[in-house]
């Protein structure tokens, strides 16, 4: 069964996905400069196109998510770092959730939910910061996409 639209919950893994490999991107296109080890420089290039590659090949999809509209400018320096934030929380939250499953020992179980509360209350901290400068629109799906495929955009031309 093949379907000529997105599903909404695809979309917005679509969306992550994006965001998570633009910015990633960015960030190896900025640090690739500063390498002068020739093995990790190659490596570095080789991240970086697989990387591109990714971001392309999800924009192929964006044409078929729900109603995206255009929006306004997006991504400053203030607006870039915040959301490199927003994806390192997110990812701390979901890294201490899989080792807390990994965790036999009490001492060690408690530190763990502990940082992983501290990782919620980041995430909580910089998504409000976000949605409240309007650098993330979480209830507007259209201008969310829109805003994805400017930062992408801007990740590949880098």
């Amino acid at each position: 069964m093949e379907h000529s639209y997105l599903a909404w919950h695809e979309t917005l893994e679509l969306h992550e996905l994006v965001a998570f490999n633009s910015i990633g991107l960015m960030k190896l296109k900025r640090g690739i400069k500063e390498i002068q080890d020739n093995n990790l420089k190659g490596i570095y290039q080789q991240t970086i196109k697989e990387l591109e590659m990714n971001v392309k090949e999800l924009l192929q999809f964006y044409p078929q998510a729900p109603h995206p509209n255009n929006s306004s400018e997006y991504r400053n320096a203030d607006s870039f770092l915040a959301g490199d934030l927003l994806a390192f929380a997110k990812t701390a939250v979901r890294n201490y959730g899989i080792a807390i499953t990994e965790t036999a020992t009490p001492a060690l179980r408690g530190v763990l939910k502990k940082q992983l509360n501290q990782a919620i209350n980041c995430h909580e901290r910089i998504f409000s910061y976000m949605y409240n400068n309007g650098l993330y629109p979480s209830y507007n799906l259209n201008e969310l996409l829109q805003n994805d495929m400017m930062l992408a955009k801007k990740a590949l031309s880098m």
